[in-house]
């Protein structure tokens, strides 16, 4: 912490307030001293500068009794005199000197920390950690993020892709996203935000008969060879309980956590697939198909710091840019 580094705020001083999580805790009684041990510093560098009480207290503003008793502050919790009154003016002590050389250490950096907030409070600085579902990285964050890369340079942007909303959650609730973006997930107590509807679709081979339908129903897919997703993948959950509520068996051949990679094995002959229309990014070598009656999801921004500054903006462009559309003509 910043202010730990004024007067004798050392180690054992971080080690005795240091807290499980790696946090520190202050009381207002020890905040009120970090302070004061801050301005005793700027008071300090002032005095060394100028070599008179007189002109540290004009540069700093201060009258002249205040700045004496910022002094008398520090020289207390150094226990022994930062400088020497004589007749006509003062003269720094060697301890004074000492001091000063790491107090304008530490007042940069306060200067650095005061200017890194500002800048981050006014979105062009700072870390925005996202966390995608991995079909939609490039359906719908790319254009944001080549843009925010543009106009906010000082940003920086990590960028985990995940094929489970509910564990993207589980994510954010621990503290390592500030925004999550896919589908709905099954639960959450965070701010969350539709975007808009997300088409879910039937990919197949050219070779296929539903190559020949402008639709498939769920019923048709019964006993199709079915091209399935590993239990990880909330797109597994999402079509099993799909088809439950249709009372349709599926006969999964093969499974991936991909949706990318179902589409792709669909069209190259290997079954046929349910798959959302963000994965058809690059598109399969056979056929999309809408399912009939068409079908839907959710696609959400969730997050639990609204107000942040640089969650704001992104969820603002977000909602600004909408879902792009996908050309399900293939």
């Amino acid at each position: 912490m910043l202010l730990s580094q004024g007067g004798n705020f050392g180690a054992a001083w971080l080690r005795s307030h240091s807290h499980p999580s790696g946090c520190f805790t202050l009381t207002q009684l020890e905040v009120n001293v970090a302070m004061a041990t801050l301005r005793a510093l700027q008071c300090l560098v002032a005095l060394v500068d100028t070599g008179s009480v007189t002109k540290a207290a004009a540069v700093l503003h201060l009258s002249q009794p205040a700045l004496s008793h910022q002094i008398a502050g520090l020289e207390r919790e150094l226990s022994t005199p930062v400088v020497e009154r004589r007749a006509r003016g003062v003269r720094v002590t060697a301890a004074g000197l000492a001091a000063a050389e790491e107090a304008r250490i530490a007042l940069r950096a306060a200067a650095r920390a005061v200017e890194a907030g500002r800048q981050a409070g006014e979105g062009r600085s700072g870390r925005l950690r996202l966390a995608c579902a991995e079909t939609m990285t490039v359906w719908l964050l790319v254009p944001i993020l080549r843009r925010w890369g543009r106009e906010r340079p000082g940003v920086r942007v990590d960028l985990s892709e995940f094929t489970s909303s509910d564990k993207m959650v589980e994510i954010l609730m621990a503290g390592q996203a500030d925004v999550v973006v896919g589908p709905e997930p099954s639960g959450t107590t965070a701010c969350m935000e539709v975007l808009g509807d997300e088409e879910m679709v039937v990919v197949s081979s050219a070779g296929h008969r539903f190559a020949g339908q402008s639709s498939v129903s769920v019923a048709e897919l019964a006993g199709e060879p079915f091209v399935h997703y590993t239990p990880d993948n909330g797109n597994a959950v999402w079509v099993d309980q799909f088809v439950e509520r249709h009372q349709v068996a599926l006969r999964p051949v093969l499974r991936t956590r991909s949706p990318r990679t179902a589409v792709q094995l669909a069209g190259a002959g290997m079954g046929v697939t349910i798959a959302p229309a963000s994965a058809l990014v690059a598109r399969p070598d056979g056929v999309v198909r809408r399912l009939a009656p068409p079908v839907h999801r959710s696609v959400v921004a969730i997050t639990e710091t609204p107000s942040d500054a640089l969650v704001s903006r992104f969820m603002t462009d977000l909602r600004r840019s909408g879902l792009p559309v996908v050309d399900l003509s293939a």
